[in-house]
């Protein structure tokens, strides 16, 4: 019997508090589906499932339970980012890993856009002047010819390249190996041209997953090298940025300003001082998630089920040394 003739079991964990995800529905007709929501009802579920369904990114309980995970093949992670799935049993097993990767890139590249026009049009001071009722004529900048500098050039990366060119910015890109030619980016540089290319930017925009060599990437040496009027934007995630360099770059004026969707610590405490900042945009790791994003996750898992049933081959499978799907 083969796995189109018969029923897969698929654990899916989601969080304690968290709803039962919409669009799984049809998944009780395809499949054996087990339900966990902590550590215990995990390591309950895993015996026998072959599937695991990952939508709770914020606790470590697949660590916990992985001795119990006799027959799995396959966990698909419901985020485009893998870094809290991609444990050491993970990435020394034999189990495939699969992302969203496409469900997110062009809400996020809209939100990177936003903060730009929002930053270059002084949106902020506007704002601020309505709370006042005070009319203030002003002059604000263009975003014309101005240079982005996208830090990780995959498929989000490569998305907001696409939105910000469409209004006439110039868009490079950082990965792990440059390239002269490529057709969304003015050019892709490698890591090495980092703090170079950071000199050179109106705008920075983080778009990295999370890695060894990713992680704390932003410090002050970074900040340092940015110019004053640049702006900051990490939509990647949060433990790229060493969070205090980045305040202490901001209260110097050593950049101009920020926005900020994700954080080493989330949800970020309601005492840090970022909250307090009239140059920084706080945003609730939201930046990918627009209306309808959960059934959308629930069509992509549904669609690449029928495909591991069939016997073919998977899509958005993550490269587990790297931490994301190549070839972007």
């Amino acid at each position: 019997m083969n796995d189109a003739d018969r029923k897969p079991v698929v654990t899916v964990l989601t969080a304690p508090d968290e709803d039962t995800p919409p669009g799984l529905e049809p998944l009780s007709g395809l499949a054996e589906v087990r339900w966990a929501r902590d550590a215990e009802s995990l390591a309950g579920a895993l015996p026998g499932s072959e599937v695991l369904v990952v939508t709770d990114f914020r606790t470590g309980v697949l660590g916990h339970a992985w001795p119990k995970a006799d027959k799995l093949r396959w966990i698909h992670a419901t985020s485009a980012g893998v870094d809290a799935v991609l444990i050491p049993e993970v990435r020394e097993s034999d189990v495939v890993l699969t992302n969203a990767q496409g469900i997110f890139n062009r809400s996020i590249a809209e939100y990177v856009l936003g903060a730009i026009l929002m930053w270059v049009k002084d949106f902020h001071g506007s704002l601020r002047l309505q709370q006042k009722h005070q009319w203030k004529h002003r002059d604000t900048g263009r975003a014309l010819g101005e240079r982005v500098l996208v830090v990780g050039a995959g498929a989000i990366g490569r998305e907001i390249a696409r939105v910000t060119a469409a209004i006439g910015m110039e868009v490079h890109g950082i990965a792990r190996e440059g390239r002269d030619s490529d057709p969304d980016f003015r050019a892709v540089h490698g890591n090495d041209a980092l703090h170079e290319q950071l000199s050179l930017a109106d705008h920075v925009v983080v778009a990295a997953p999370l890695t060894s060599g990713t992680r704390g990437m932003f410090d002050a040496r970074a900040f340092e090298a940015m110019r004053e009027s640049a702006l900051f934007i990490n939509i990647g995630r949060g433990p790229i940025v060493c969070t205090d360099d980045l305040v202490g770059a901001l209260r110097r004026k050593r950049i101009a300003g920020a926005a900020l969707d994700v954080f080493e610590e989330e949800p970020l405490p309601p005492e840090h001082p970022l909250w307090a900042m009239d140059n920084v945009l706080i945003t609730a790791h939201m930046a990918g998630d627009f209306i309808g994003w959960r059934a959308a996750l629930s069509e992509q898992f549904l669609e690449n089920l029928a495909r591991w049933q069939r016997g073919e081959e998977l899509f958005n499978v993550v490269d587990k040394e790297l931490g994301y799907v190549p070839g972007n």
